[in-house]
């Protein structure tokens, strides 16, 4: 992305420039004024939400090229014909975030400093997930880029995170779909050109990791200098921290908020799906183009470029068009029907041409997802002053299956597998399944939202 002007221009097109109230004491166009409930009522400014886009592209580029291509690769290195070890190593990082994400929100909740509440995450995410990038590169054995990835996933998720709420605190609802829209759009862009990058720095193993690591702790660490959230020791300080409060923190009363548990359960059933489909991609090309694994980065970008294309009409058409219509449920089962179709197309491909096409409609169809259905969370987040809080166990019904999809998925490719050769055709289709599932809950069960 360029900083020229017409193109900043294209980007946010549709967004009107915020006009700060009364209420909004600092008189600044990003400090949302909330309404008595906690809602926020001013939009964000332009320039907002055009640094917000490449701080989200940073965190996508840092945490994806590992995740899709770069462990790969050391696996390789270190234990050729290893590919189900990926699926223990993703899996055992998201289960320790897991069990901390909680942590992370009641921390941030309370966080009261001139940085305000959210920053403070930002940057300690950044600085961990580069450290654990450092580990795997230099990693002599499989147990330590284990390790190094624990460090590296709960430090950019601990960033990702901090976005994510910034959102919930600051956006009104009828920026939520635009906002998330271009948020998903850079996130869909980022890994893409991060894999390029990797591709390119190939033959130094320490710069698959270090080079979109690097680019996406700048992007991290520059919003905040640019657009700084404000102080938080204003805020009115909450209860103080107990076992009592740090258990409950882990869950929330479903019979008191049914849509954000239906919610919760139908992304929950959905990310399962996806990442059934999308967590052994690199060993997937691999196998069906008969290509050395270090070669694929090439194929996996050039796929990669493609989609862009069907991701941005995904995430803008579905963002834009659900504010507009007011309409967000039945775009979620648009992104799980077409999800499903990819991957049919996918489970059966044994061509370049085939690939490409299951790709771009998966891509498209996660874009629509992801856009759509983080406006709802934003619309039925039930208790706003402690939105780190309800992010994170939001969070839970996506770490949860990226945690426990990858290692059911190391079981489900021996099912059948002949040869060497796994069975991806069987992971792919049961993806599709979880995936229709998932759409089909949040379509017939949240009331709440349109």
């Amino acid at each position: 992305m360029t900083n020229d002007e017409p193109q900043g221009r294209l980007l946010t097109e549709g967004f009107n420039a915020a006009e700060p109230l009364p209420g909004n004491v600092s008189g600044s166009q990003d400090t949302a004024s909330p309404s008595p409930t906690g809602e926020p009522l001013v939009p964000v400014s332009r320039s907002y939400i055009v640094w917000l886009m490449l701080a989200s592209f940073g965190a996508s580029m840092a945490m994806m090229v590992p995740l899709a291509y770069g462990i790969a690769v050391r696996i390789t290195e270190l234990a050729p014909g290893s590919e189900e070890v990926l699926g223990y190593i993703t899996g055992t990082a998201q289960g320790v975030y897991l069990l901390i994400s909680p942590l992370i929100g009641i921390w941030s909740d309370r966080t009261r400093s001139r940085w305000g509440r959210r920053t403070p995450f930002l940057y300690l995410g950044t600085v961990i997930g580069l450290a654990g990038l450092i580990v795997i590169g230099l990693a002599p054995s499989l147990l330590l880029v284990g390790a190094g990835w624990i460090l590296g996933m709960t430090g950019w998720s601990i960033a990702g995170a901090a976005l994510q709420t910034l959102q919930a605190d600051k956006l009104p609802e009828r920026q939520r779909g635009k906002v998330s829209a271009l948020t998903g759009l850079m996130t869909q862009i980022a890994p893409v050109l991060g894999i390029g990058i990797a591709y390119a720095v190939s033959s130094s193993t320490m710069l698959i990791f270090l080079v979109p690591g690097v680019i996406g702790a700048v992007m991290l660490a520059l919003f905040p200098l640019f657009k700084p959230e404000g102080s938080s020791k204003s805020i009115s300080r909450t209860d103080g921290v107990t076992v009592k409060s740090v258990v409950s923190s882990y869950g929330f009363n479903v019979r008191k908020y049914p849509d954000f548990a239906w919610n919760w359960l139908g992304r929950f059933v959905f990310f399962i799906g996806l990442y059934f489909n999308t967590t052994f991609g690199t060993f997937f090309y691999a196998q069906r183009l008969d290509l050395p694994v270090r070669e694929v980065a090439g194929v996996v970008a050039t796929v990669g470029m493609i989609g862009v294309l069907s991701a941005a009409a995904g995430a803008l058409v579905g963002g834009f068009l659900s504010d507009r219509l007011q309409r967000r449920r039945l775009f979620v089962m648009i992104a799980s029907l077409l999800f499903v179709v990819g991957a049919v197309a996918e489970a059966t491909a044994w061509s370049l041409p085939q690939i490409i096409v299951g790709a771009v409609l998966m891509q498209m169809a996660i874009a629509v997802f992801a856009t759509v259905d983080q406006a709802i969370v934003y619309a039925i987040i039930p208790e706003r002053d402690q939105a780190g809080r309800y992010m994170a166990v939001i969070q839970f019904a996506q770490k949860i299956p990226s945690a426990v999809a990858p290692l059911l998925a190391g079981v489900v490719i021996t099912l059948g597998a002949v040869g060497g050769e796994k069975n991806y055709t069987l992971l792919y289709l049961v993806g599709a399944v979880f995936a229709l599932v998932g759409g089909l809950i949040i379509l017939l069960k949240v009331k709440s939202v349109r």
